[in-house]
């Protein structure tokens, strides 16, 4: 990870870091993005039992969490674990992005399809009291398993986790893994996979007896951008992972923002909660959502999603660009009551819209043809290029739009019958490459036209 307390997992440069690899072949750019996956992975930031990543570690080792789960973290790690494990192949990285998942979808997703924001780091006005573990509650759980259990998860009779007032240890537990799982095995006489079934045993048991307690509360807010962010992920998912139930998942999510996060003129709207959406959609909610349908698209080849996507940018530009200098502004020209329109570029623990628009106006120029939006697309890099300059670290998600530009994106697109089996096998092919600068696009042999009247250059294909 990156400097020391506290750290925060911002993947996005864990996803620069596998394209700085790719594109310069620099094998420490790829280990250190593996090995912050692997230490998080391994440490208390992580929910061991029911998965997801805590918001981020209070100390330099990962270990103790600030205990609130947020969305975008789940979405963003996601990314970066699936294109980590296309670049690497180890399976490690893919079961880090399945656990996420299956939170989110099992934790995180309302009946309707769309996903909550986040959930509190208290419960009974405790920090990190659902997560806990007396040593005694999991030796009266576990009985004869207990001690392997224990020394595999670092938990012992005083505890780790201190008492945030005064400092001194109450013999709570956060689980974690301090040896490697291999280490473990060898000393404990088993195989890596007998040592793996005895933990799910066991962490079946703990997680089940850790439901009855009082859970923290859940922020069931429905917004547009962070379900844009967790779109995209399921969507690439689906692919990496070869798993078409994550793209059913992202499906749902999408009809839901269509259906209840959208006003009468087929803007977008902010957030929705208890049946009532409002807020009219910022730079994010566009930019981030467009991404997710992108991603929707390569991964069903639904016409419908590169249509909807088309008729969002159009809003983006008309409503948020500054045809001045350059770049979006995170408010429309329509807002009321600002003195000042912002232009954010950051990318802190979430990605600013700016940055993610530009990786869109660069693939969507690619996708259909529409030189035009490269243009903007080096626009903006240009009106906001002197505060990537001075502080580079801090725009990883910005400086991955400016590789993919540098890349000459390689344009993929194939032609044939969708239900032929060369057709899929194809598809198939491509998925399992690590080819992170591209897009696809698929010409369907009995739906050309729809495909036609988005990208043009493919009718002669």
């Amino acid at each position: 990870g990156f400097g020391r307390a506290p750290k925060f997992p911002t993947p996005h440069r864990l996803t620069l870091l596998t394209r700085y690899w790719a594109r310069r072949g620099e094998g420490h750019a790829l280990y250190m993005a593996r090995e912050t996956l692997n230490s998080m992975a391994a440490g208390g930031i992580r929910d061991h039992l029911g998965g997801g990543f805590h918001r981020y570690s209070t100390d330099r080792n990962w270990l103790v969490p600030h205990f609130e789960k947020m969305l975008y973290d789940q979405a963003l790690l996601v990314v970066a674990s699936c294109e980590v494990y296309q670049a690497t192949g180890d399976e490690h990285m893919a079961e880090i992005a399945r656990e996420i998942l299956r939170y989110v979808e099992r934790d995180m997703t309302s009946p309707e399809g769309g996903f909550y924001s986040a959930e509190d780091a208290d419960s009974e006005g405790v920090e990190g009291k659902f997560y806990v573990w007396q040593k005694s509650e999991i030796d009266e759980l576990l009985g004869a398993d207990s001690e392997l259990f224990c020394r595999v998860w670092g938990v012992n009779e005083d505890g780790n986790f201190l008492e945030e007032a005064t400092g001194e240890r109450t013999g709570a537990n956060i689980l974690h893994l301090p040896r490697d799982l291999s280490a473990v095995a060898e000393s404990e006489g088993l195989s890596i996979g007998e040592l793996r079934a005895k933990l799910e045993a066991a962490r079946k048991v703990l997680f089940t007896e850790r439901e009855k307690r009082v859970h923290p509360h859940k922020d069931d807010k429905v917004l547009t951008d962070w379900n844009g962010l967790m779109i995209a992920a399921f969507a690439i998912a689906a692919r990496a992972l070869d798993d078409e139930n994550y793209a059913n998942v992202a499906v749902r999510a999408s009809d839901f923002v269509e259906r209840k996060l959208v006003d009468s003129d087929d803007a977008l709207l902010h957030r929705y909660r208890d049946g009532e959406a409002s807020i009219d959609g910022f730079l994010d909610d566009y930019a981030f959502y467009i991404w997710g349908l992108l991603e929707l698209y390569e991964s069903t080849f639904n016409v419908s999603y590169l249509a909807r996507a088309a008729e969002l940018n159009s809003q983006l530009l008309r409503d948020f660009w500054d045809s001045d200098t350059g770049g979006f502004y995170f408010t429309r020209a329509t807002s009321e009551d600002l003195i000042v329109r912002m232009k954010e570029s950051y990318d802190g623990a979430l990605p600013s819209g700016n940055s993610v628009a530009r990786n869109t106006l660069i693939r969507w120029s690619h996708l259909t043809g529409e030189t035009a939006l490269e243009e903007k697309a080096l626009k903006l890099a240009q009106a906001l290029g002197q505060r990537v300059e001075q502080a580079p670290a801090a725009h990883a998600q910005l400086l991955l739009g400016i590789d993919l530009a540098l890349s000459s994106p390689a344009e993929i697109v194939v032609v044939g019958d969708r239900d032929k089996s060369d057709t899929s096998e194809m598809i198939a092919r491509l998925r399992g490459e690590y080819i992170p600068n591209k897009v696809v696009l698929l010409v369907d042999s009995h739906k050309r036209d729809e495909i036609e009247g988005l990208a043009p250059f493919v009718k002669d294909m």
